[in-house]
């Protein structure tokens, strides 16, 4: 009974920890689009946004490279589809994503 209760404890503290994950996301990647794609903790079309700070952990050149992934879009580094270009996001949004997607690194 005891284990049995510790189990469902643990399950809930996971679900309200992924629902406070999903809450944290910039309002910027709503608004351009990147949630269509992109999840924080799991691969949808493209990356997870974990997956992706994890790569980039202790790239100096980590943020330049991102912020132009997001605005000019491409391919060939997460797969065979490419990313699409958000070319009229401001640079304010594009450092608000990136810095929250930095911030993910293990």
């Amino acid at each position: 009974m005891k284990a049995m209760m510790m189990s469902t404890v643990c399950v809930a503290a996971l679900m309200m920890a992924s629902s406070a994950m999903a809450v944290d996301m910039p309002a910027s990647a709503k608004k351009n689009g990147c949630t269509n794609c992109h999840k924080i903790d799991k691969k949808v079309v493209g990356p997870s946004w974990k997956a992706v700070a994890d790569k980039y952990k202790g790239d100096a050149g980590a943020t330049a490279k991102l912020s132009l992934k997001i605005v000019k879009g491409g391919g060939g580094v997460w797969g065979p589809v490419p990313m699409p270009a958000t070319p009229k996001i401001s640079d304010a949004e594009v450092k608000e994503i990136v810095t929250f997607i930095r911030g993910l690194a293990k």
